[in-house]
């Protein structure tokens, strides 16, 4: 029976190697040596900028850099959140990114819902299409986004330095899209035969039927929605030209005219905190999401 249960479960390092001393230690050794490597490599950056936010000003330009702060300035991250006015910047940002998600939720969920679902004609072709816009560099659409956001179409409305220049561009994802999409392949068609046979219409059954078992895939994709307006800095930069406007990537940039480095690597470890944060306590639910629907049966 050993046997079998050997021979069946295929592992990089097979159990017979590992039961050998040697095999043993050489296994815990390479096993310990990359987590070391990968976890100094993922972490060794938001050491140094953590710890940046901590040196004096003349320790923060030192070269070559010191590895711990010498003389440790805790009040650093005091002046960096008056001094570069965070505290308005962080409302701007979450005033972006709560909005951005609204809409995008609205749009991506109905999207998802009717390639799925409602399978309307030429809807594969369509899905195709929107999926082909991945392969196109970012950087390439800032310009006709940029030019647009300028002369909205057929309105011909100037978004510059309102909410919905950051809005409208990011309302339709072609990778959330296609993420709720799979999700709702995976829910029975038997239970929306049922509804509309109870008399249920598809908004109805994407409100009471579909929703309430996507909730997995829609916490990741709103955690997406949100990491993406978080962390952009060219776009906001663009299209939000007053600082006072801006995301907290932009307006620390905006601001750092005259701040000392010390202040400016401690204002960045505060717009980078959030993020992490909420990575830190939503994790299991991003996991669970990317996972979920991907097996069906």
């Amino acid at each position: 029976m050993a046997t079998a249960t050997d021979t069946g479960t295929r592992t990089l390092v097979s159990r017979v190697q590992l039961n050998r001393p040697h095999g043993r230690v050489i296994y815990w050794s390479a096993l310990v040596l990359t987590l070391v490597i990968f976890t100094l490599v993922f972490l060794g950056p938001l050491y140094m900028m953590v710890t940046g936010g901590l040196k004096t000003t003349q320790e923060a330009i030192q070269d070559p850099p010191t590895y711990y702060p010498h003389h440790v300035a805790a009040s650093t991250y005091q002046t960096a959140w008056t001094q570069l006015n965070l505290a308005k910047l962080l409302l701007n940002t979450l005033l972006y990114a709560f909005g951005a998600l609204f809409f995008q939720l609205i749009l991506d969920i109905s999207a998802a819902y009717a390639f799925s679902k409602l399978r309307p004609a030429l809807g594969n072709v369509l899905l195709g299409a929107m999926l082909s816009t991945l392969m196109i560099p970012a950087m390439v659409l800032i310009v006709p986004q940029y030019i647009t956001a300028i002369s909205l179409p057929f309105i011909h409305v100037n978004l510059l330095n309102t909410p919905w220049a950051i809005w409208i561009p990011g309302v339709a994802s072609a990778f959330n899209i296609y993420l709720l999409k799979r999700f709702f392949d995976s829910i029975p068609q038997e239970l929306l035969d049922a509804a509309s046979i109870d008399g249920a219409g598809p908004l109805r059954t994407l409100w009471s039927i579909v929703l309430p078992m996507s909730r997995p895939i829609v916490s990741v994709v709103s955690i997406f929605a949100l990491v993406a307006v978080w962390k952009d800095f060219l776009w906001p930069l663009l299209v939000e030209p007053d600082p006072t406007k801006q995301t907290l990537n932009a307006g620390i940039y905006s601001l750092s005219q005259g701040v000392p480095e010390n202040v400016l690597i401690a204002a960045s470890a505060i717009s980078a905190a959030p993020t992490i944060l909420f990575f830190l306590f939503f994790q299991r639910n991003i996991m669970a999401g990317l996972t979920a629907g991907s097996l069906k049966g």
